[in-house]
């Protein structure tokens, strides 16, 4: 049976030819020249799919798509208009439209927006069923993280110095922060300074603060960080950045707990713990002269390695779980991460680690179709934040090389190629429709 759209545009040229277009593919349409037609025909039937103009009469597209979702909460409607504004676009987005058409538009961008509408309807791909989470900042489960869990646990209530490695992204200062929280300087200050993003002139009034009139532009005494964090602890991210001669000085404060601020006679006691981190091989540093071996076994007292996110893939439900709850909350949306959605998601290599998951659930919390997070948004939003640097082959060139080669080798037969491709025959279809292979 031919899916059901109802049509609303006041005029005539334009209702006729999408009428026309979208009964030639296949589609039973009904079509109304004005909002309280709409209205009438929305209060006693439900249609997946309403197509309507913004701007009509005494009432708009807005009235019509809040009508149509009264009758059906999961009814998509398509807004068109040639004058759009931004009040118009939040007015639609804040009230459930699933897409947004400018006039005027290619017939083809229609079907498109139609046929992803009817796909999200139809999806027998299910929303994923979760357990309660607990109460936590740290998010997994995998044996990498308990080792780590076991090792925080038991150099928290020590004030022993702790070196964090690990990749971008893997969730250090988050480390660092979970050791302060469950330290006995948790009520006093946790303070966190990028090394990397600091100046080499600057570092040392940075850390140990500086006096007024110690250097141009030094107009009062500063409170360095090392000071500021009094009886807490200090988080000296990228500690392979600082140069060979802050390194003397930053050896000697942890040898004898004393800052000297730039400019001032006379040394100061701080008492801080101080934690650090880094992405580099700090031993290997070592060996290349790069960095000071007595530093490195000053810092080196305990130290935490964090797993890459790709060794750790039994996470990703969990943490996919976290970040859709917390940016369902921070942006009142009700996105839903379906069982394809979640299978392409683990199987993702995650350079970035669990910043770039965090970051790519954020993006999709906001704009994925039909709010729902299946496979096809994943690869989609993963696709839009691949580097663009004009050299090598994007992440969608690839995923359509791959479906030619598998599409060649199975003579054509579409349901041996999704199986071997590990997607479902209507995805491959969906892929193969928007990739104009």
């Amino acid at each position: 049976m031919a899916e059901q759209i109802l049509v609303v545009e006041d005029d005539s040229s334009v209702r006729t030819t999408i009428v026309t277009f979208l009964e030639m593919e296949g589609f039973a349409v009904e079509a109304v020249s004005n909002t309280r037609d709409a209205l009438a025909r929305l209060s006693v039937n439900s249609y997946p799919v309403v197509i309507s103009d913004i701007y009509i009469d005494d009432r708009t597209g807005i009235d019509v798509l809040m009508a149509a979702r009264r009758q059906d909460p999961n009814c998509s409607v398509i807004l068109m208009t040639a004058r759009g504004t931004m009040e118009t676009v939040m007015a639609a987005t804040r009230n459930g439209a699933f897409d947004y058409l400018a006039k005027p538009f290619e017939l083809d961008t229609l079907l498109e927006s139609v046929k992803r509408a009817l796909a999200g309807r139809d999806s027998d791909d299910d929303e994923v069923a979760w357990e309660e989470l607990p109460e936590t900042e740290m998010i997994g489960s995998s044996a990498g993280m308990v080792d780590i869990y076991k090792t925080v646990s038991r150099v928290a209530p020590t004030d022993a110095t702790v070196v964090i490695g690990g990749e971008t992204g893997t969730g250090k200062e988050l480390v660092a922060r979970m050791i302060h929280r469950f330290s006995n300087r948790a009520t006093n200050p946790f303070v966190a300074v990028d090394c990397g993003a600091i100046p080499s002139a600057l570092i040392e009034s940075e850390l140990f603060g500086a006096m007024k009139g110690a250097f141009t532009g030094a107009d009062r005494d500063r409170v360095g960080v090392l000071e500021a964090a009094h009886r807490g602890t200090v988080f000296l991210d990228e500690i392979g950045d600082i140069d060979p001669a802050f390194q003397v000085k930053l050896l000697r404060f942890l040898q004898e707990r004393e800052i000297r601020p730039v400019g001032a006679s006379r040394e100061k006691k701080v008492d801080v713990r101080v934690i650090v981190a880094t992405n580099r091989d700090l031993q290997k540093m070592v060996d290349e002269g790069k960095f000071r071996q007595d530093l490195w076994f000053r810092l080196n007292v305990v130290k935490l390695d964090l797993p890459p996110l790709r060794e750790r893939r039994i996470d990703v439900p969990l943490l996919a779980r976290f970040f859709v709850d917390k940016y369902n909350n921070r942006y009142s949306r009700d996105v839903k991460l379906t069982e394809s959605g979640l299978k392409a998601l683990r199987d993702f290599t995650w350079p970035g680690n669990v910043r770039q998951l965090q970051h790519l659930i954020e993006r999709l919390t906001i704009l994925a179709p039909n709010d729902r997070i299946d496979a096809e948004a994943v690869q989609d939003a993963i696709t839009a934040m691949e580097p663009k640097d004009g050299g090598g082959e994007t992440l969608a060139e690839t995923e359509a090389d791959q479906i030619r080669r598998v599409l060649a080798a199975t003579g054509g037969n579409k349901s041996r190629a999704a199986a071997i491709l590990g997607i479902e025959r209507k995805t491959l279809y969906r892929k193969l429709e928007r990739m104009k292979l």
